[in-house]
């Protein structure tokens, strides 16, 4: 009965690898101009490293790949991969303690990329200065020390003064171009969702970015001349999820000529063309008139979109995984085809697939990420575009999976029946 979109990587798709990279050297940029060595200067965004979903160890400046219990798969350190008994230094047991937040940090967000990739950069950096001294936490320098930690929080705050001051945002919309992806499927789907139900825009952006990205995504020299906002029935900016989706924020109306916020909490009823601003998951249902379990809520961040919305609202998920198109190539490389049927069963063969450029598996292992895009994601796909093609009264089922004993069960079961005499394997139908 309802869909509803968040923007940034959403709606708007960023290219990549071109977004990163500037982010990232807005990143790097920042971090020389408070004293870091210019040297940093001559590292460039490669977008063959990071992956999301990974986790950063403050504590030893190592990047991590772990399983939903927390066992390290992948360790590296800068951009050196630690085998077998180097891992051991760090971690004896090749686990963590996924719950001690103060010391790991998961980088689960497409905005995360540029800043992963970033601490491989000051970790490599650091560890081959000679004018540094490699310590297990971090460098010394003379009577100066400088931690893994002290570092991460430095990136960190990096990070938030490239979103609090707009500076990304300003240097994504003087070339929207070069950074956004502008499909002309995007107007399609929304007019086609909008003829029989209800839609709704809840973006973290404020409305004078939103304004500007939105009109570039659904103006179309051929389409019709309408305005961005009709394409929704209810546009929310600045709603500060995962909070949006708790006690939320006061809801204000945004004056659409000046960009700036009116005085007082919004508490009328739903205005079409009103852009709101701040509020609430719950404040939208009453708004939009519907409930939870009618809402599907499109998003790209594992944390902030979908699990907060599931677990907190029982909305409907749908996550953005773009990744998929790189991991969906491995898989059907056709050069491998014939090998993967004859392995599928050998993790010795599946081990060679391990790497930071796989977002799901480490092998034959499920990544953290996977295993929380499983549970709490309805639906994935490598773009909420897909949903083009399938009609919208569509009922969406995931497949049967069967438990390691169901599995048994029906493997015995064939083996039984192919022992049969051949007279009676011609009239026994095994069913699948």
């Amino acid at each position: 009965k309802c869909y509803g979109f968040d923007m940034d990587y959403t709606l708007a798709v960023y290219k990549s690898p071109e977004y990163e990279s500037l982010g990232f050297e807005l990143l790097r940029d920042r971090l020389v101009s408070i004293g870091y060595p210019h040297e940093l200067l001559g590292y460039t965004y490669d977008p063959t490293f990071p992956t999301r979903g990974l986790v950063y160890d403050t504590r030893y400046g190592n990047l991590l790949k772990i399983d939903s219990n927390g066992n390290i798969l992948v360790c590296t350190h800068g951009f050196e991969y630690l085998r077998g008994g180097q891992v051991d230094e760090y971690y004896p047991n090749k686990f963590i303690q996924r719950d001690d937040t103060d010391r790991f940090y998961v980088l689960n967000t497409l905005f995360n990329l540029s800043e992963t990739y970033l601490y491989a950069c000051l970790v490599d950096y650091f560890t081959r200065s000679t004018r540094y001294k490699n310590c297990q936490k971090g460098f010394k320098h003379g009577d100066l020390f400088m931690s893994h930690r002290s570092m991460f929080q430095d990136v960190r705050d990096a990070m938030d003064h490239l979103h609090g001051t707009g500076t990304l945002k300003e240097r994504t919309l003087k070339n929207l171009d070069k950074y956004v992806i502008k499909d002309p499927r995007l107007p399609v789907l929304l007019s086609r969702i909008k003829e029989f139900a209800k839609v709704f825009l809840a973006t973290n952006s404020d409305f004078n970015y939103t304004e500007a990205i939105m009109k570039y995504l659904l103006d179309f020299p051929s389409g019709s001349k309408k305005p961005w906002r009709s394409y929704f029935d209810l546009v929310v900016v600045d709603t500060r999820k995962p909070l949006f989706f708790a006690g939320g924020t006061v809801l204000r109306q945004v004056d659409t000529d000046t960009g700036k916020l009116r005085i007082g909490t919004y508490t009328g009823e739903l205005q079409h063309g009103t852009v709101y601003s701040g509020g609430s998951s719950d404040i939208v249902c009453d708004l939009l008139d519907v409930r939870g379990k009618d809402v599907l809520y499109v998003g790209d961040h594992i944390f902030g979109d979908i699990l907060k919305s599931k677990k907190r609202q029982g909305w409907k998920t749908f996550l953005v995984v773009p990744e998929l198109v790189k991991e969906l190539q491995v898989w059907a490389d056709k050069a491998s085809e014939c090998m993967f049927e004859e392995l599928k069963h050998l993790d010795i063969f599946l081990s060679s697939l391990k790497g930071p450029e796989l977002l799901l598996r480490c092998g034959s292992t499920k990544t953290l990420f996977a295993s929380q895009l499983l549970r709490y994601a309805d639906i994935y796909s490598t773009c909420c575009l897909n949903l083009l093609n399938y009609p919208f009264s569509y009922l969406f089922r995931a497949p049967l999976v069967l438990l390691p004993h169901e599995a048994a069960v029906e493997s015995q079961t064939k083996e039984q029946i192919t022992e049969l005499p051949e007279h009676m394997l011609k009239t026994t139908s095994i069913k699948v």
